[in-house]
């Protein structure tokens, strides 16, 4: 998904004439059951697709703007050697009790590889109650991973997502406003204070620096990605299109795929660019509200074909108690990108 190697894959035209996806066998519901799967974050190495989730519990943890509710404590990996399943799910890959700076709240991950070592990227909060951006490497795709000992300096807020570009360079995508405190980070610096901007000035958008060669640092300073209306315009705060949460960026004949949560507006849309940097022009809705008040995915291609795996709330009713499902997607001949709930 991410990249040719980490968050994102470099994907080829496979729509037929009429322009549907072709036709394939797919897990029907949820890729697992009997534990609750969210954040997906879907990767094929080696001809398999394994994707990266959070852990949804019910731990007790009140309900709240922030959301505090969502207190998930580790990660698990989700290994699929056939479409139409059966999924093998591999648990605790990482637990908030062995990442020395974490507290709680191990929110959306992501992946990526380097040779044979495989990175988890992942938020969570510090001692002071600060979302950070953590790197855990494995020698295993389904870990277990040992977490660095401090977080990734120069970023924070949530939901990380690396793209590896053709020339093998890594860009670390991160962001999410309100619980995600985006709108307390100045640059790289954490203040504290929510800064939202005015409803008809620009809206926030996720940060983007490229990586070290290692994975395991900023080679550059965070930078802001904006996203533009057809005609150049900044999308506005106000405006139910701009960013939430949840980017995730692929290459896609020749294109820069942006794809992201909206958030109140419960969609997942994506915007298109010729740089990874951006700015990104948004195109349209990729998958319409499912149920649950979040919305998240990524894109994966397997055996030439496409597909969008996201979560939803559907078997729980509960908004902080969700499922991983996967949905062929369709790109359509003036580029726009569509998904096909089943």
């Amino acid at each position: 998904m991410n990249g040719t190697g980490a968050g994102v894959e470099d994907v080829t035209r496979t729509v037929e004439e009429d322009g549907t996806a072709p036709e394939v066998a797919l897990v029907e519901g949820p890729l697992v059951e009997g534990v609750w799967t969210a954040d997906p974050s879907g990767h094929v190495w080696d001809g398999v697709l394994y994707v990266y989730t959070s852990h949804d519990e019910e731990t007790g943890a009140p309900h709240d703007d922030d959301g505090g509710h969502y207190d998930m404590r580790d990660y698990r990996v989700i290994e699929l050697r056939d479409l139409g399943g059966p999924a093998l799910e591999h648990d605790a890959v990482l637990h908030v009790d062995d990442v020395p700076w974490a507290t709680r709240q191990m929110w959306a991950p992501d992946a990526a590889r380097r040779g044979d070592t495989f990175y988890l990227f992942f938020p969570a909060k510090d001692a002071e109650g600060v979302f950070r951006i953590g790197v855990a490497t494995s020698g295993s795709p389904t870990g277990p991973f040992v977490a660095e000992c401090e977080p990734i300096a120069g970023i924070g807020s949530i939901d990380p997502a690396v793209f590896t570009d053709d020339d093998g360079t890594g860009y670390l995508y991160v962001g999410g406003i309100m619980g995600g405190q985006l709108q307390r980070w100045d640059g790289d610096t954490y203040t504290g204070v929510d800064a939202y901007p005015a409803a008809d000035a620009p809206a926030l958008g996720p940060r983007v620096a490229r990586l070290t060669d290692d994975l395991l640092a900023l080679a550059e300073p965070a930078r802001e990605v904006v996203v533009t209306d057809a005609a150049g315009v900044p999308l506005t705060h106000g405006d139910p299109r701009r960013f939430f949460e949840g980017p995730w960026v692929s290459r896609i004949d020749g294109v820069y795929h942006l794809l992201y949560s909206t958030g109140a507006a419960h969609t997942l849309v994506h915007a298109t660019s010729d740089s990874p940097y951006g700015p990104f022009t948004f195109r349209g809705t990729v998958l319409e509200p499912v149920a649950g008040w979040t919305t998240q995915g990524s894109i994966v291609q397997l055996d030439g074909r496409w597909y969008l795996l996201y979560h939803d709330a559907q078997v729980s009713g509960r908004d902080h108690l969700r499922n991983v499902r996967i949905a062929p997607l369709t790109l359509h001949a003036d580029g726009r990108l569509t998904a096909s709930p089943r």
